[in-house]
């Protein structure tokens, strides 16, 4: 394989880099150190037995995660402490800090507290133009300065997107706003197009799949370096190459 003919998508790095191409296949995030994921993982971080939460980061990285996310949203617990704290403690495992951090929350302070004390270049999970363009900058221009890659949600001021339209519609927009008004580099940009439940029988839930998986080659044939994510309950995927 010519690593020379094979250009680069994202570059993001722990201890070591990762980087994906135009012809990598999926990129797999570790979802189980996610307190609104994962039971289990909540408990332990619930009742601060930290040495027993890693063992779950660590199981993660050894089952195969690419990347790994972190996320503390509870109202149970101080989710910047635990995030910080789990961070530094990750910090200290090179077996777990060798891959890339996804630092996920919908609170900016939670983000902002992992972003202060991540090493290597991690990924921001998420921000959107749920709040209007000027919170959307401004939020995209400090995880610029931290020098991180962001998710950015298929969300605007009038909802999620639940329609192939819609999802091209908010992505192109968001993608023209970051480049243009935040000096977002492209190849920094992870779009989620919001993949619906699917194998229900009901009606509505019929064009689901086909909707997001439209969606996302749309990404990737008209918003230039940029990649795409689906959810799943265990691994997050990470698109690198086009869907045909």
């Amino acid at each position: 394989m010519s690593i020379v003919s094979n250009s680069v998508k994202l570059v993001l790095s722990g201890l070591e880099p990762l980087i994906a191409r135009s012809n990598s296949n999926f990129i797999n995030v570790g979802e189980r150190t996610n307190v609104t994921g994962s039971k289990k993982f909540l408990e332990l971080i619930r009742n601060e037995k930290y040495d027993e939460a890693l063992a779950i980061a660590r199981e993660q990285v050894e089952g195969g995660a690419q990347i790994l996310d972190i996320n503390m949203d509870e109202a149970m617990i101080d989710g910047k402490k635990a995030m910080v704290r789990f961070l530094h403690l990750i910090a200290s495992e090179p077996d777990i800090a060798k891959i890339p951090l996804m630092i996920d929350s919908s609170k900016w302070e939670i983000i902002e507290a992992g972003l202060k004390c991540v090493q290597g270049k991690a990924v921001v999970n998420s921000i959107s133009l749920k709040e209007g363009e000027e919170e959307f900058i401004a939020r995209a221009k400090m995880i610029h300065r931290y020098g991180a890659a962001v998710i950015v949600m298929a969300f605007d001021e009038a909802g999620q997107a639940d329609t192939y339209e819609r999802r091209i519609e908010i992505c192109a927009r968001a993608y023209k706003v970051l480049i243009e008004k935040a000096g977002f580099p492209s190849h920094d940009i992870i779009f989620d197009p919001n993949i619906f439940p699917v194998g229900t029988g009901m009606e509505e839930h019929r064009e689901n799949a086909l909707h997001f998986f439209r969606a996302t080659k749309w990404i990737k044939e008209n918003l230039p370096e940029c990649l795409s994510v689906a959810v799943f309950p265990t691994f997050r995927f990470l698109f690198a190459a086009t869907i045909r």
